[in-house]
């Protein structure tokens, strides 16, 4: 008989955000890759990136998060770790990305905040 890892209520929010998460993040990169005058940029702004590379970081981050959110319905202990550290460098990369797109990105990063709290808190399982 195997024993099938619980998933926590919390746990299943944080997949639930990381899977939205990833999917905006993936989203943004397309639209930055199609078409990068959408995206309005200040000439004074202490980061210069170019905004179809900027474009192809959030795409293949988007990915990577999108497939941990989705391995973290399964109760994957390493999922919960990956996804810690996959929301922090999606705050760092959405902090970035504020002078070229406030709102998105700032509802990016607040959801990014959300999820590590869900995962480091979510998880009280009885030691019994």
């Amino acid at each position: 008989m195997t024993k099938r890892k619980a998933v926590t209520r919390w746990t299943q929010f944080a997949a639930v955000l990381l899977v939205f998460g990833g999917a905006m993040t993936i989203l943004a990169g397309i639209s930055a890759i199609a078409n990068d005058r959408i995206f309005f940029t200040t000439r004074h702004y202490v980061f210069s990136f170019d905004v179809i590379g900027w474009g192809w970081a959030h795409l293949i981050l988007g990915i990577v998060i999108l497939l941990a959110g989705l391995s973290l319905f399964k109760g994957a202990t390493w999922a919960r770790i990956v996804g810690v550290i996959l929301a922090g460098l999606g705050a760092v990369a959405n902090f970035l990305w504020i002078p070229h797109y406030p709102l998105w990105a700032l509802t990016l990063l607040a959801i990014d905040i959300v999820i590590i709290w869900a995962l480091c808190a979510g998880d009280r399982r009885s030691l019994t």
